[in-house]
C-alpha cells in the first residue's frame, strides 16, 4: 500500500524507520506522511487522506514491530538472509512498478529505504527535452564501438535512468550484444535489435569484478557495470574497454575532473602514471549530473556536465594536469561539451529552475554568475 501510494503521487523513495511515521521523498524533499497530508500539494494531500482512511495507523510513529510487519512481504522467500544486517533486493508489484529495496538494521531494529523504479525505460529525448545538444552527445556516446563512458553524480541524481536510456537507444537502433551487471536490476530491457542479458549481483553473479571477467568470454559488444566500487572493478572495466568493448558505468563524483582524479587515486602511487596513460586511452566521455526542483514545482529537472575526451583532454590526463580540464570543457562546445555551471545558467535562462537553486548547486558560484543568460 505504501509503495503503491508512492507511485501514485510520483515520489522517488519511501523510508520506514522507528520513531516517525512513514516518510516519502517527493521532488527531492523528504515529507512525513502526516505533514504531507496537511501541507503537501493539493492532489497529493487527497491521496494521503485516502491512504489514512484505509490505514489510520500510518499516522502514528512506527515501532520496530510495525516496520517488521510492513517489510514482511518484501522478505518473502528470503528467510535465509534474516541473519544479515542489511539486505539489497528488487521488488515488484504487478501492474504498479518495480522497486529497489534496502533493509538495514539501525539501533537493533529494522529500517527500510525503497526506491521507485520506472516500469518503462525512458527515451533519451524525454530525459533532456530542453537540450538537443545533450541528446545528441548521449546518443554519440552510446553508439561508440569501444571505450569507457561514465555517468556520475550523487546518490539519487538519476544515473541509472540515464544509463538505461542509453542502453535503450542502442537496443532500438543497432544490433549488439549488451550485458548488464546490476545490484539489483533496476530497469528491465526487452530484446530489441540488440540482445540484452541482465545479471544481478547475488542471484546471477557474486561481484561486479567477477561479472566483468566472465563477460569478456561472453562475446559482448557493450558491458554496463552498475557501479565502479573498487580497484578491482575499475581495473577490469578499463581492461575491457581497452580490449575493444564499450563499457558504461557510474561513479559517485560531481564533476568530470573529479571523476578522472578519483579513478587515478584508487590505484597505488607507483601505478598511477601507468593508469593515467591507460585512462587517457580508454576514456571517451563523462556525464556528471544532478537533479534540481523545477521552478514551477512540477517535478525535477536534470542538469549535466559533459566531457568528451579529445586530444587536448587526453594530454591533460596523461600529464596529470587534471585541474585544467574544466577550462578545456569550457571551450569544447564544438565537441558537445558543457560545464555544470554553464548548464545551470541555461536552465535559469529557460526559467526551468530558480537562480537560488542554481546557486546552491553550482560548482563555482562566480563562474555561474558569468554564465547567466547563456544557453547550453
Amino acid at each position: 500500500m505504501l509503495l503503491t501510494f508512492a507511485v501514485n503521487i510520483g515520489a522517488s523513495d519511501v523510508h520506514l524507520t522507528a520513531g516517525v511515521p512513514p516518510v516519502v521523498r517527493l521532488n527531492g524533499r523528504l515529507w512525513k506522511l502526516t505533514v504531507l497530508a496537511q501541507s503537501g500539494p493539493p492532489d497529493v494531500r487527497a491521496e494521503a487522506d485516502r491512504l489514512f482512511q484505509a490505514n489510520p495507523s500510518l499516522k502514528e510513529p512506527l515501532f520496530p514491530e510495525r516496520i517488521a510487519s510492513l517489510c514482511q512481504p518484501l522478505l518473502k522467500g528470503k528467510h535465509h538472509e534474516s541473519d544479515k544486517k542489511s539486505i539489497d533486493m528488487a521488488y515488484a508489484i504487478s501492474g504498479v512498478s518495480r522497486f529497489r529495496v534496502n533493509l538495514f538494521k539501525q539501533r537493533g531494529a529494522w529500517a527500510a529505504a525503497c526506491r521507485v523504479l520506472s516500469v518503462t525505460v525512458k527515451d533519451i529525448r524525454d530525459l533532456f527535452p530542453y537540450s538537443r545538444k545533450v541528446i545528441d552527445r548521449l546518443a554519440a556516446f552510446a553508439a561508440m564501438p569501444r571505450g569507457l563512458v561514465l555517468v556520475t553524480g550523487p546518490t539519487g541524481s538519476g544515473k541509472s535512468t540515464t544509463l538505461a536510456a542509453m542502453i535503450n537507444y542502442v537496443n532500438q537502433t543497432t544490433e549488439r550484444h549488451i550485458i548488464t551487471l546490476e545490484d539489483p536490476i533496476e530497469y528491465m530491457h526487452p530484446h530489441g535489435k540488440s540482445i540484452v542479458n541482465q545479471r544481478e549481483l547475488g542471484s546471477d553473479v557474486d561481484s561486479f569484478a567477477e561479472g566483468l571477467r566472465a563477460a569478456l568470454r561472453e562475446d559482448p559488444d557493450i558491458i554496463m557495470v552498475g557501479e565502479m566500487r573498487d580497484l578491482e572493478t575499475i581495473s577490469t572495466a578499463m581492461t575491457a574497454a581497452e580490449t575493444g568493448h564499450l563499457v558504461l558505468s557510474t561513479l559517485h563524483t560531481n564533476t568530470a575532473a573529479e571523476t578522472v582524479a578519483r579513478i587515478i587515486d584508487v590505484f597505488p602511487p607507483h601505478q598511477q602514471q601507468q593508469i593515467r596513460v591507460q585512462l587517457a586511452s580508454v576514456l571517451k566521455g563523462v556525464i556528471s549530473q544532478q537533479l534540481l526542483p523545477r521552478a514551477d514545482g512540477k517535478g525535477r529537472v536534470c542538469a549535466v556536465e559533459i566531457m568528451a575526451v579529445n586530444s587536448a583532454i587526453r594530454s591533460l590526463i596523461q600529464e596529470n594536469k587534471i585541474v585544467q580540464i574544466p577550462a578545456k570543457i569550457q571551450t569544447g562546445a564544438a565537441d558537445g561539451m558543457v560545464l555544470m555551471d554553464q548548464f545551470l545558467a541555461s536552465l535559469v535562462s529557460m526559467e526551468l529552475i530558480t537562480e537560488k537553486e542554481a546557486m546552491a548547486k553550482a560548482v563555482d558560484v562566480n563562474l555561474l554568475r558569468q554564465y547567466f543568460g547563456g544557453q547550453a
